[in-house]
C-alpha cells in the first residue's frame, strides 16, 4: 500500500507528483536565474573585481586583504612597476573607472591601445572553475532533493552579497589612500609597459572576448581616419616642388637662392627657409618600399627608395655605390679607401695608436662624408660619427647614408658656423672633402678648431699629403704654415700602400702657452666676449678661442673613456644649477634614471613597437641625452636635438659620448624626407604652439619620418589631443593614448597614405 502512494500499477508517476516536481523545478530555475543576474550586476558595482572573478565561483571574489584587486601575477607586475616607475597600478584602474565608457572620445583620463597590439599584451591567466560538489546535478542527485539545493543556493547568494558589500567598502578606503599617495609622490605619470597592458585588460574586463562598444569605437575611428577633413578640421595636400620626393624646404628655397648676391662661400648650399613653413606633404617615390633593416642596409638599399644613379656612374669605380638589379649596393669604399673603409679605419689606428677608437675617441665629425661608409663602419669600432655633406651635384649622397642607417645631415662649410657647440668632437676627419682649408686666413679650418676638443685629432687624408705635383705641393705648404700658426702639432704622416693614399694627423693644443709665444697674432685670438658655443646662424670669424685651463672649466680635461663617460656626470657640472632646478649632477642622475625606467618599462614593452625594425632615432627635445643613453643596448643611433629656445645642454650630451645638433623647430630640419624610424618629442609641441604653426611642425614630422615609422609625444593633454586629431587626419595609426590629470602620451604610426590634392610651393619651383 505504501508503494501505491507513489506509483500507479502501470509504473507511471502520479499527476500530482509530477505537478509538484514541475513547480519545484520552476522555482529553482527562477532562483538560479536571479543569482546569475546578481552576479552579472556585481562588476558594475566593483569593476576591478570582475576581471579576477570571471571564471571563479563567487566564493573567491575578494581576497582576504581586499586591497589588492590584481593579486598574483598581475598584482606583482603592478607593484614592481610602481617601485620602478613611480606609478600605482590600482590608481590607474581607478582613473579608468571614473572615466566611464571607454567609447567616449573626449574622456579626461584613461588609456587607449590599438587592437593590433593585443599580441604583445600580457597573456591572460587561465581561468579554472571550482566545483566543490555542493552544486552538482546529475542522474543520482543528492539525498536532500531539490529543496536543499535551493536552500544552498539562497545561502550562497546571501553570503556573496555580503562579501561584495564588504569588498566595496575596502576598495573605497583604498581609493582614498591612493589619492593621498599620488599627491605626495608621482615622479612618472605614464604607465609602465606592464601597467599599460593591465590597464587595457582591466578596461575591457571581458576575458578574451571583445565588447560591442570596443568594436564599434574601433570602426568609428577607422572611418574617421579615412576622412581628410571633417571633424578633425585639418586638410592636407601634396607638395608640388621641383625637388619632388627629395624636398628639403630650407635647402630648396630656389626663390631665395636666386636672389643671393654671391655664391662664392657656398651660400647657395646653406639654409634659406621660406617665409612660411610649408604645411603640405612630400610625395613618396614611385615604387617606395619599407627600408631594409640594419645591418643589411649598410650594404644594400632598395633602388626605388632613392632612385638616383648619377653617383653610381661618377663614383662607381671608387666603390661608393653601384646599381645591382632592384638594389643600390655599397661595397664600403670611398675616394680615399677604394678597397674598403674598415681597412682604412684600422690604418688610422695603426698610424696613431693613441687615437684609440671606441675608448678615448668616441665622437667624430666627418666632413664631406660622401655616402658615409667611413661612419657606417666606425660602428664596428664603437665610434659615433656625425657625417655631413652638402646637397649638391653629388646627387643624394646624404640620403644614401640615412637610407643605409648611418647618421648624416645635409650641411656645408660656408659662411656660417656649424650647428654644434665648441670643443665637443674627439676627432675631425676629412678624406678628400674638397674644402679649401687654407684660404681667407684659414677661416674654415678655424671653424674646425672651434668644434674640436682640446687634445683632439684632425685626420686629413687628401692628395696634398702624398702627391708632389705643383698644385698639391702648394696646398701642403699653405696648410703647414696655417696649422703651425694655429699651434696644431703634426703628430704623424703615414701612407696606406693598400689603398695607395696617405694621411696627416694633427693634434689641437691643451694649453694657451703656444698662443702666447707666437711671433704674430695670426690667426688672431677671438675676443673674450665671443661665445664659442653660439652656433645658430652665426657668421664665421677667422679667429681662435683660448683653451680652457681651469680645472672646473669644460674642455680642461679629457672625458672619461667610453662607455664610462655615458653614465658618469661630467666633472664640470659640479658648480652649476641643473635644468630642473636642483644641482646639475643630481639633475643629470635623476634624468638618466627616469629615462631608463620609462624606456625599459614602457617604450620597449608597452607600445607595440618592433625595435628590431628601428635604426634611425631622433629625440626632438633632448635635455641631458637621457633618452638616448637609455637605448644604449639597442642597435640604434639617436640624433639629439636641442631646440634653440631650450637650455643649452648639448655640450653635456657630447661629453657623454653621444651627439646632437641645435635646431629651431619652426623651420625644417636639414635632412631628406623619410630619414627616421622613430621620433620622440618630450614636452616640445606645447611650447612650439606659442611661436609657430603646429600644423607646419607636424607636416615636418611627416616629412622626415619613414612610412611605418613611430612618433612618441609626451605633453599636455590639450596638446596630445591636437596631435591625435592631426595624426588621424593624416590617416596615421594611433597605437596608444594615455592621459592622467593634465599630462598625456601618444604613440602613432605613419602610413603610406598621401592626399590626392596638390599644393604648389612657388618658392621651390625652378
Amino acid at each position: 500500500m505504501a508503494q501505491a502512494k507513489y506509483s500507479r500499477i502501470d509504473g507511471r508517476k502520479s499527476s500530482s507528483y509530477c505537478s509538484t516536481i514541475s513547480i519545484v523545478v520552476f522555482v529553482a530555475f527562477c532562483l538560479v536565474a536571479i543569482w546569475t543576474l546578481m552576479s552579472s550586476i556585481a562588476p558594475d558595482q566593483n569593476p576591478d573585481l570582475a576581471s579576477e572573478d570571471a571564471g571563479n565561483e563567487v566564493k573567491q571574489m575578494v581576497p582576504e586583504n581586499g586591497s589588492r584587486n590584481f593579486k598574483g601575477s598581475s598584482g606583482d607586475l603592478l607593484e614592481d612597476s610602481t617601485n620602478e616607475d613611480g606609478n600605482t597600478g590600482n590608481e590607474q584602474n581607478i582613473v579608468e573607472r571614473e572615466s566611464g565608457n571607454r567609447a567616449e572620445e573626449n574622456q579626461d583620463e584613461g588609456v587607449k591601445v590599438n587592437s593590433d597590439d593585443k599580441s604583445e599584451s600580457e597573456e591572460e591567466p587561465k581561468r579554472q572553475v571550482e566545483n566543490d560538489g555542493e552544486g552538482k546535478t546529475g542522474d543520482g542527485g543528492t539525498d536532500g532533493g531539490v529543496g536543499e539545493v535551493m536552500d544552498a543556493k539562497q545561502t550562497e547568494f546571501d553570503d556573496n552579497k555580503s562579501e561584495l558589500v564588504e569588498a566595496e567598502k575596502k576598495l573605497e578606503t583604498e581609493e582614498s589612500n591612493l589619492t593621498e599617495e599620488k599627491k605626495v609622490d608621482q615622479p612618472e605619470i605614464f604607465p609602465a609597459g606592464a601597467q599599460s597592458e593591465l590597464l587595457n585588460e582591466a578596461t575591457t574586463q571581458n576575458g578574451a572576448f571583445s565588447t560591442q562598444a570596443t568594436e564599434s569605437q574601433n570602426e568609428k575611428e577607422s572611418q574617421l581616419a579615412s576622412i581628410t577633413k571633417d571633424q578633425s578640421g585639418y586638410s592636407w595636400k601634396v607638395c608640388n616642388v621641383t625637388a619632388g620626393p627629395d624636398y628639403i624646404p630650407c635647402l630648396d628655397n630656389l626663390k631665395a637662392i636666386r636672389k643671393l648676391p654671391s655664391t662664392g662661400h657656398y651660400e647657395h648650399r646653406e639654409r634659406h627657409c621660406p617665409d612660411e613653413a610649408p604645411t603640405c606633404l612630400v610625395p613618396l617615390p614611385k615604387g617606395y618600399k619599407i627600408p631594409i633593416q640594419w645591418p643589411k642596409s649598410r650594404d644594400k638599399i632598395w633602388y626605388y627608395n632613392v632612385p638616383h644613379t648619377k653617383l653610381a656612374e661618377v663614383k662607381g669605380h671608387q666603390n661608393w655605390v653601384k646599381v645591382t638589379g632592384e638594389y643600390l649596393t655599397f661595397p664600403g669604399g670611398g675616394t680615399q679607401f677604394v678597397k674598403g673603409a674598415l681597412h682604412y679605419i684600422d690604418f688610422v689606428q695603426k698610424s696613431l695608436p693613441d687615437i684609440a677608437w671606441g675608448k678615448r675617441s668616441r665622437v667624430l665629425l666627418d666632413v664631406g662624408c660622401g655616402v658615409a661608409s667611413f661612419g657606417g663602419f666606425l660602428f664596428d669600432r664603437d665610434v659615433l660619427a656625425m657625417s655631413f655633406a652638402p646637397k649638391d651635384e653629388h646627387e643624394a649622397q646624404v640620403q644614401f647614408a640615412l637610407e643605409r642607417g648611418i647618421p648624416a645631415i645635409s650641411s656645408v662649410m660656408g659662411s656660417k658656423r656649424l650647428p654644434f657647440p665648441g670643443a665637443v668632437f674627439d676627432v675631425v676627419h676629412c678624406a678628400r672633402c674638397r674644402v679649401p682649408w687654407h684660404v681667407e686666413g684659414g677661416k674654415l679650418l678655424l671653424e674646425l678648431n672651434r668644434v674640436l676638443r682640446p687634445g683632439g685629432y684632425f685626420v686629413w687624408s687628401a692628395t696634398p699629403v702624398y702627391r708632389k705635383n705643383p698644385e698639391d705641393s702648394g696646398i701642403w705648404k699653405a696648410m703647414s704654415e696655417l696649422t703651425k700658426s694655429m699651434c696644431w702639432d703634426l703628430v704623424v704622416i703615414k701612407k696606406d700602400k693598400f689603398n695607395e693614399v696617405g694621411a696627416a694627423i694633427y693634434r689641437k693644443p691643451t694649453s694657451n702657452e703656444c698662443y702666447d709665444k707666437r711671433p704674430k697674432n695670426e690667426p688672431p685670438l677671438c675676443k673674450e666676449s665671443d661665445d664659442p658655443n653660439a652656433a645658430w646662424n652665426v657668421p664665421l670669424q677667422a679667429c681662435m678661442h683660448k683653451v680652457p685651463v681651469e680645472k672646473s672649466e669644460r674642455g680642461s680635461q679629457w672625458p672619461e673613456q667610453w662607455p664610462l663617460r655615458l653614465e658618469k656626470p661630467p666633472y664640470w657640472l659640479n658648480s652649476q644649477v641643473g635644468v630642473y632646478g636642483k644641482g646639475a649632477v643630481e639633475d643629470f642622475t635623476a634624468d638618466y634614471q627616469h629615462w631608463k625606467n620609462v624606456v625599459s618599462h614602457s617604450y620597449l614593452n608597452g607600445m607595440g613597437i618592433n625595435w628590431s625594425s628601428v635604426r634611425n632615432v631622433m629625440d626632438m627635445r633632448a635635455v641631458y641625452g637621457g633618452f638616448a643613453a637609455a637605448l644604449k643596448n639597442l642597435k640604434v643611433w639617436v640624433m639629439n636635438v636641442v631646440p634653440i629656445d631650450s637650455p643649452d645642454t648639448l655640450p653635456i650630451i657630447y661629453e657623454r659620448g653621444l651627439f646632437g645638433i641645435y635646431h629651431d623647430w619652426c623651420e625644417s630640419f636639414n635632412t631628406y624626407p623619410r630619414s627616421y624610424d622613430l621620433l620622440h618629442a618630450d614636452h616640445l609641441f606645447s611650447g612650439l604652439k606659442k611661436r609657430c604653426d603646429l600644423k607646419a611642425v607636424v607636416a615636418e614630422v611627416d616629412r622626415i619620418l619613414r612610412p611605418e615609422g613611430k612618433l612618441i609625444v609626451r605633453d599636455s593633454v590639450e596638446t596630445i589631443r591636437e596631435v591625435e586629431n592631426m595624426a588621424k587626419s593624416l590617416q596615421w595609426e594611433i597605437r596608444l593614448i594615455y592621459t592622467n590629470d593634465k599630462e598625456g602620451l601618444i604613440c602613432a604610426r605613419k602610413t603610406m597614405w598621401r592626399p590626392t590634392k596638390v599644393e604648389t610651393i612657388m618658392s621651390a619651383i625652378s
